[in-house]
């Protein structure tokens, strides 16, 4: 008896239903797994939101000119298809549509008595899906001696964490060398080749880590997973408030800077147990990824959400990182897929995630320079996130670790101060670091 043919994965099988409706559609491109994950996201959202990646950055009063900026901004999108193309979907297939290069610039009132930072969070709290996947958004702060702030804003659709590099260094030339004349068509057409080659290397890899053994493995680490009975948001017109804590803490230098994400993990998860109990496995996701080896730079959406079980087990560091590595093993196995295979192992876990943990190495990222004034990052609290909480931390000079949390899911301000100390405890513990560490303490911000 001939044996069963293996099922095909997830990813081929979009492609093959992409390849069906779109084969000589010049101006669409397949989406990658990560884009499809936030495609899913926003449908999922009571008021259809897209997931935005910002920066802040302040400048000294008068530095950046708007007309510029936004030939600046429009050239940006030229050189970088992601940032003109807008998702559609045919016969239920979704589908990148590529269009003509555009980005938002515009300037933000600031309400008498108001705060720059007020101005630009509601501004962002706005954001139409229907626009530029490229926004940039400046207010000046009241006063003689106000700064203003610029935000610069992306879909999450179009950037991940190695396209926030390529944003701010060539929008920073583009900026200085303030183009005028009329795109070269070969540029750009080389630019349009350049994303395909990589978004469909993406997609071989995607499929090539669909494999039985990624299954497998998926589905030993995640089978524990379960839903949570937690309330969630209601649909109302604004998102739940957010609040925040930050710290900072001396950068990891040596063999430690190594150990920074595993560390961070087991800090994150402290924090889970800390804010939802140890009665259940809790669901931490992480991105992860770049690019395909020999694919083109290109700017666009190419990591993965991994997703990693916290328990209230104390963890040893060597132990958690052999595990984190068996997960970067199959890094590039869709999370769709990943759901699937939790799924298959008894889990009634749908997907949705008790925490994120983002870090980003600043090293890697040029400064916005915009009139030859490197502007000053920033951060914004009262955001919306994703999950429950979150944690992002930015490695580069220290390392500044920021915990944001839902009101609305997480209503106890005193639980979420407790956590953070637990996940700050954690880091201190790994990493080296002592209680009276340089840097400013830990404050909350609403």
């Amino acid at each position: 008896m001939a044996a069963s043919p293996t099922p095909a994965s997830i990813t081929a099988a979009y492609l093959a239903r992409y390849r069906s409706v779109a084969a000589q559609r010049a101006e669409l491109v397949p989406l990658t797994g990560a884009q499809r994950r936030f495609l899913l996201s926003r449908r999922l959202d009571p008021q259809g939101r897209p997931a935005i990646v910002p920066l802040f950055f302040a400048f000294p009063r008068g530095t950046v000119d708007p007309a510029r900026l936004r030939r600046a901004a429009t050239r940006l999108a030229e050189l970088h298809p992601a940032l003109r193309g807008s998702l559609t979907t045919l016969r239920g297939t979704p589908a990148l549509r590529l269009g003509e290069p555009s980005a938002e610039v515009r300037e933000v009132a600031v309400a008498p008595g108001g705060r720059a930072e007020d101005a630009l969070r509601q501004a962002l709290l706005g954001w139409l899906p229907e626009g530029p996947p490229l926004r940039l958004l400046l207010a000046r702060q009241p006063g003689q001696d106000g700064e203003e702030l610029l935000a610069l804003a992306l879909d999450h659709t179009a950037c991940d964490e190695q396209s926030l590099g390529l944003v701010t260094a060539d929008l920073s030339r583009l900026y200085r060398e303030d183009p005028s004349a009329a795109p070269d068509p070969r540029e750009s057409a080389a630019a349009v080749a350049a994303y395909r080659e990589a978004v469909e290397l993406q997609l071989a890899a995607e499929a090539a880590a669909s494999s039985p053994a990624a299954f497998a493995h998926w589905a030993a680490r995640l089978g524990a997973l379960a839903d949570t009975d937690r309330v969630r948001p209601a649909a109302t017109e604004l998102p739940p408030p957010t609040g925040m804590l930050t710290h900072r803490l001396p950068a990891a230098t040596g063999a430690a800077r190594g150990a920074v994400f595993p560390a961070l993990l087991d800090g994150v998860s402290a924090a889970a147990v800390d804010l939802f109990g140890s009665e259940r496995p809790l669901a931490l996701g992480y991105p992860w990824g770049g690019r395909p080896p020999a694919a083109p730079q290109a700017l666009g959406c190419f990591l993965n959400t991994l997703v990693h079980p916290a328990t209230a087990a104390p963890a040893d560091l060597t132990e958690l990182s052999a595990c984190w590595w068996d997960d970067l093993d199959h890094a590039d196995t869709p999370f769709d897929e990943v759901v699937h295979a939790a799924r298959s192992a008894g889990a009634s876990w749908p997907g949705t995630l008790d925490g994120l943990l983002t870090f980003e190495d600043l090293h890697r990222r040029p400064p916005l320079v915009l009139g030859g004034t490197p502007g000053r990052e920033t951060h914004l609290t009262g955001r919306p996130i994703g999950a429950p909480f979150a944690v992002s931390a930015s490695h580069g000079d220290d390392l500044l670790v920021r915990l944001a949390w839902d009101r609305e899911q997480c209503p106890d301000d005193d639980a979420a101060r407790a956590a953070f100390e637990a996940l700050l405890t954690t880091l201190r513990h790994h990493l080296g670091a002592r209680p009276g560490d340089p840097g400013p303490g830990a404050r909350s911000a609403s």
